[in-house]
């Protein structure tokens, strides 16, 4: 559900602890205790200039997302100075920007309210984004591979308002600036994700990079999200199995009572092509992209690691970018959620044993559903019914990997490293492209441990 930066160079991912290094052996990764203090009260940074007040429309793709996404950006020394030569801390320049592109992303100052029809609206009020400061007793490097999430250390790179029992108590937008021993800082930030989908937080970052480096803005943002209201009178003209719940089988009567274990796997390009190869193999399926093939694998690795009865049935959710899909297309720089999930159910039999090309076939039919009618659709059904999408016997994908976060510059560089401080679920499978060129995929993924050893057997063998 949550879509974000992809990270420009994962640290790589070795467990020194196996002599061999192999990404996809190791459990756990030993972070060293991180010491941050706060070395600032928090502060309101609103927009540098007087902006629009009064209530903003969020659309209703925007209503059933609104989880709290943590991200990092790690850059290295900033005491090499500025390119620019002049000398400012990477606080002031990070802060200072933010009030000049809160102007252009004038709601994110503002708050979360529920409107007179009981959804989320944002109040403008312009009081602005949370801002705090901080140092750590460490190096950067230090921090170890922030490519596996791990809420213990990488959270306290990332502000918590005390004691905000629900999403309409925090602010929509929360920054961190973390100042470490080798010069290198971090930024952390707090969003709601119905603020922004990963594309919008993409070009929102991004956005204030450039505003910190005195550039014009490569993608204006528009604001209007009225373009997506619902239509009068709704029309309903698709399934929603997004939506269904089909209960869980008792994971617990298979597995005993085992907590979840998170490992990261990464999927090299041979990897990738192997498995391409190996879903294109029986002749059923055309052109075969390395999403649908990957997809289709871990699904169907990961039903059968936990084991799935055959008669029970399995769902698959995905999100997929709406921004061209729509007719006519959304407006370039458009400031919302324009990603819609879609959906795939079918008995575990079709999983446990079939082919891999039947999966992926699976993967394919749930993003040509996606079409203009469909996503309208979606939008009808919320209006009439308030659903949330359930989550019971469910792989929800989440891919960070199509997202070129790497612009986000605010004078010291592209960031050495970026990416989410945890997995929001346990149904949750996060995509992260990997390497120096992006062309390896990190795949992070909970189960519990008899379930993770089988998964590993089946990654071992592609």
């Amino acid at each position: 559900m949550i879509m974000a930066p992809t990270p420009r160079e994962c640290v790589a991912s070795v467990d020194t602890s196996k002599p061999d290094g192999k990404s996809h052996h190791h459990h756990h990764h030993h972070h060293p205790q991180l010491q941050v203090k706060y070395t600032s009260e928090p502060t309101l940074v609103s927009p540098a200039e007087e902006t629009k007040k009064g209530l903003y429309f969020l659309s209703n793709l925007d209503q059933n997302i609104a989880v709290i996404v943590r991200t990092i950006y790690c850059y290295a020394g900033a005491d090499d100075g500025r390119k620019d030569g002049k000398d400012r801390s990477p606080v002031e320049v990070i802060r200072s920007a933010l009030e000049k592109v809160l102007v252009r992303y004038y709601p994110l100052a503002g708050r979360l309210t529920i409107s007179p029809e009981g959804k989320l609206i944002v109040d403008c009020t312009g009081e602005g984004a949370i801002f705090v400061e901080a140092e750590a007793e460490c190096e950067l490097r230090e921090v170890g591979d922030i490519t596996k999430p791990d809420p213990e250390t990488l959270g306290k790179l990332v502000y918590e308002v005390p004691g905000a029992k629900n999403i309409l108590e925090m602010p929509p937008l929360i920054a961190q600036v973390t100042m470490f021993k080798c010069g290198g800082f971090a930024l952390g930030l707090c969003m709601n994700h119905c603020m922004l989908d990963g594309i919008g937080a993409m070009e929102f970052v991004n956005s204030w990079g450039e505003t910190a480096r005195g550039l014009p803005l490569t993608t204006e943002p528009f604001l209007d999200r009225t373009i997506l209201r619902s239509r009068e009178p709704p029309r309903i003209e698709s399934l929603h199995h997004e939506f269904m719940e089909i209960g869980d089988f008792k994971l617990s009567d298979v597995q005993g009572e085992e907590e979840t274990m998170y490992r990261s796997f990464c999927f090299d390009p041979g990897m990738l092509e192997r498995l391409k190869a190996k879903a294109a193999e029986d002749g059923v399926l055309g052109k075969i992209t390395t999403f649908e093939a990957l997809s289709g694998f871990v699904w169907q690795a990961r039903t059968k690691a936990l084991k799935f009865p055959p008669e029970h049935r399995a769902k698959l959710l995905f999100a997929v970018d709406g921004r061209r899909k729509f007719e006519p297309p959304l407006p370039k720089g458009y400031f919302g959620n324009g990603i819609v999930l879609t959906n795939s159910i079918c008995p575990a039999r079709e999983l446990l044993d079939r082919p891999l090309s039947s999966a992926v076939a699976l993967v394919q039919g749930a993003i040509e559903m996606v079409t203009d009618s469909y996503m309208r659709s979606a939008i009808d059904y919320f209006e009439v019914t308030r659903a949330r999408p359930s989550l019971a016997s469910t792989l929800l994908i989440t891919t960070w990997s199509r997202l070129s976060f790497h612009e986000a510059d605010f004078g010291w560089g592209q960031p050495v490293v970026s990416g989410p401080v945890v997995l929001p679920e346990k149904e949750v499978i996060l995509f992260l492209s990997h390497g120096k060129e992006r062309k390896s995929i990190n795949v992070l993924l909970g189960l519990p441990a008899p379930a993770m050893e089988i998964f590993q057997e089946m990654v071992m063998q592609i």
